[in-house]
């Protein structure tokens, strides 16, 4: 994520569970890129400090605040959800409501086996084949879902050197998203560079 090497995004980007660390260190590098960002949080307070934390950090030309989850949702049609696996349903089922048809909600929720107490080095199995495709099975109708940023150390993104996306990130990142629904969208990714 070189500074000013990304596309900007004609959206406010809401990032659900954004006061853990990939969140937070997402959070953080598109602000960074120029981007206006919600921080959201079960708590609201709590989203705002993160929110406060990520605006020292940018400076003057950060646009960042912080919501609760839900009110994030509902500000916002283009949603980054950072969620440990183990409360990924349930928060979903509880923000269903606040999630517009026509919205992206990119997924970077790892089903680690640590959720269950397994090791953090190990993946869990989902019925549904992968996280983003439980995802999908309960987002509303009209909802784009995309699973992303699953490689990306949160202590990468929330340290101060650029991404070295030779090795860092993956290349080739197509411009365009289709999500369910058929319907082709920009690609947030590009922001991130």
């Amino acid at each position: 994520m070189v500074a000013g090497s990304g596309v900007r995004v004609s959206r406010v980007i809401a990032v659900i569970g954004g006061t853990g660390p990939a969140g937070t260190g997402l959070a953080l590098r598109w602000a960074r890129a120029g981007e206006q960002v919600i921080v959201g949080s079960r708590d609201a307070a709590r989203a705002q400090q993160a929110a406060e934390k990520i605006a020292q950090r940018v400076g003057p030309r950060a646009q960042v605040s912080g919501l609760e989850n839900s009110a994030a949702c509902a500000a916002s049609d283009l949603l980054v959800l950072t969620v440990p696996f183990e409360g990924q349903a349930e928060l979903l089922k509880q923000l269903k409501p606040s999630i517009r048809a026509g919205s992206i909600l990119i997924d970077a929720t790892v089903p680690l086996a640590a959720s269950v107490g397994g090791r953090a080095s190990r993946t869990l199995g989902v019925w549904q084949g992968s996280a983003a495709q439980q995802t999908a099975e309960l987002m509303p109708k009209g909802v784009s879902v995309v699973g992303a940023f699953h490689n990306v150390s949160a202590d990468v993104l929330n340290g101060d050197e650029d991404i070295d996306c030779e090795r860092d990130c993956l290349q080739r990142r197509p411009s365009r998203l289709t999500g369910r629904d058929g319907a082709s969208r920009e690609n947030p990714a590009h922001s991130c560079d």
